[in-house]
């Protein structure tokens, strides 16, 4: 009998004694802690009648217990289904009737709500909340500590993961043991990770990136980490004299370079400051590596394929680039129209091919075989490139394509034109309807504090700098742009909250 994903997590314990897992309060979880109450729990979801293959909806807040719950799933061979902890009952209720699990976890003071929900579809609701209690843990106290793992093979679910779902409803990504097991493995080796290594874990863990890009590689490596509720930079600075590593989106390093504790004597003992969920300005980067003298690792990845580019761990680390392929993944830009593969510098769709690529979207057969190329290449909707060395950038999104009088605009030339600029912070560039044009270039402006950058500077900025069919038709100024849990900025509200900018016009 074997639980592929388990095994191997299992087989890289060196020592039971080892530190896994140092909370915020000072408690310690050794490796041996996190096979008993991972057993523990199996056992309790087991004897609630959850079966391999069924699924286990999980909401709740970030806790060492969260983590041990996702395990225990793995373990009995139940499908884990996180949740973000700010999705309403309404979405909640569109996530339980889509994907039907046996089990739902929830926080104890959103249990009413959601057995509400869950009496439609047959589900059983235990709790587990912040601090590490709930009757789901009380049900595991009375469980035997030799839990037998449940036989799961690679090509067997091992989670599901809903999209964003910023258009249209979000789709249930299906990933496997496999999908996990082969990308924790690859960034292990890409990063050189090792038991010695300890990262400061500050990432939600309802998303791949805090869940399985950081506590997998972690596992899988025999290192160990500290898991704090939430991004706290004086609490991170604290913290960076005992570890090795941290993984963060754009927003942390942003707000580090705004303490003045982020020093070079403050970094001295990590190796390894890993960005990604969202693009990382340049700027950003280069105000970091002035600082610390360190050059943040970006890397690209989705729910659909975990991660599947990096930049090198030794070798240049190009603001602006997601670095190269992972061993094993394939990666290659086409017409969007055509399929046709490109060449270097030519911006297309990105296609990806790999261990690491989903089985396809829960119970949406006919959306899976359109996300597909004959050849097993998953069309990721991210436009790109890929340089003469190699390097791949990223555009934008498919959906967020520019066409103005016909032409294609990819917003992220224009953003990086308007980043450049003294005064402004960053930019969204997007599309918004046009009578005469179909579309008309709009430019979202964030500037610093005092800046005395207006709409005609920019214009005049980029007069000589982008083909006129690129240049902004208008811009508007703001305070800060919207974004998502992970940070990226969520285009379609923009979208949708200027949507009359042209309206009743004939030109503009």
């Amino acid at each position: 009998m074997s639980n592929h994903l388990f095994d191997a997590i299992r087989g890289t314990i060196t020592s039971e004694d080892a530190i896994f897992i140092e909370t915020e309060n000072g408690r310690c979880w050794t490796y041996g802690d996190m096979l008993l109450w991972s057993g523990k729990i199996a056992g309790a979801i087991d004897t609630l009648g959850v079966r391999p293959g069924d699924r286990v909806a999980v909401q709740v807040e970030k806790s060492a217990e969260a983590l041990m719950l996702y395990l225990a799933c793995i373990r009995c061979g139940a499908v884990y289904l996180p949740l973000n902890t700010a999705y309403t009952l309404a979405e909640l209720d569109y996530f339980i009737g889509d994907a039907e699990p046996r089990l739902v976890v929830v926080s104890p003071k959103a249990a009413d709500g959601i057995a509400a929900i869950t009496s439609k579809y047959d589900a059983l609701v235990e709790t587990l909340d912040e601090n590490g209690k709930g009757s789901l843990i009380d049900l595991a106290k009375d469980e035997p500590e030799d839990f037998i793992d449940a036989t799961r093979g690679p090509d067997d679910l091992a989670a599901i993961l809903y999209t964003s779902g910023t258009t249209g409803r979000s789709k249930g990504a299906m990933l496997t043991h496999d999908n996990l097991l082969s990308n924790a493995l690859a960034l292990r080796a890409f990063w050189r990770f090792t038991p010695q290594d300890r990262l400061i874990h500050a990432l939600p863990i309802f998303h791949t990136h805090g869940l399985f890009v950081a506590t997998n590689v972690t596992l899988t490596s025999g290192a160990s980490m500290f898991l704090l509720p939430k991004f706290d930079p004086a609490q991170v600075l604290s913290l960076m004299p005992r570890a090795t590593t941290m993984m963060g989106v754009p927003t942390f390093y942003v707000r580090l370079l705004q303490n003045e504790g982020l020093t070079r004597d403050a970094v001295a003992g990590m190796r390894l400051f890993i960005s990604g969920s969202a693009p990382l300005l340049a700027d950003t980067h280069r105000a970091f590596q002035e600082r610390t003298g360190q050059a943040i690792l970006e890397r690209y990845g989705m729910t659909e394929t975990n991660m599947n580019t990096s930049n090198p761990y030794d070798g240049k680390r190009i603001a602006g680039t997601v670095g190269f392929p992972l061993p094993g993944v394939s990666i290659r830009v086409t017409d969007p129209e055509t399929g046709v593969s490109l060449g270097q510098d030519e911006t297309g769709m990105i296609e990806v091919k790999g261990p690491n690529v989903f089985k396809g979207y829960w119970r949406m057969p006919e959306k899976t075989k359109s996300e597909f190329r004959d050849d097993g290449f998953f069309i990721t909707g991210d436009l790109g490139k890929i340089d003469p060395e190699g390097y791949v950038h990223i555009v934008g999104r498919g959906k967020d394509l520019v066409i103005s009088g016909g032409y294609n605009i990819y917003p992220k030339e224009v953003e990086s034109e308007i980043d450049m600029l003294p005064g402004v912070v960053e930019s969204a560039v997007i599309g918004i309807a046009h009578p005469d044009f179909g579309e008309g270039v709009t430019a979202i402006v964030v500037k610093r504090a005092n800046a005395t950058i207006d709409e005609q500077t920019i214009f005049d900025a980029l007069k000589d700098r982008l083909a006129r069919y690129k240049q902004p038709k208008q811009i508007i100024f703001v305070e800060d742009l919207p974004r998502n849990t992970m940070g990226k900025v969520q285009k379609n509200i923009l979208r949708e909250q200027y949507s009359d900018l042209y309206a009743a016009r004939t030109n503009a």
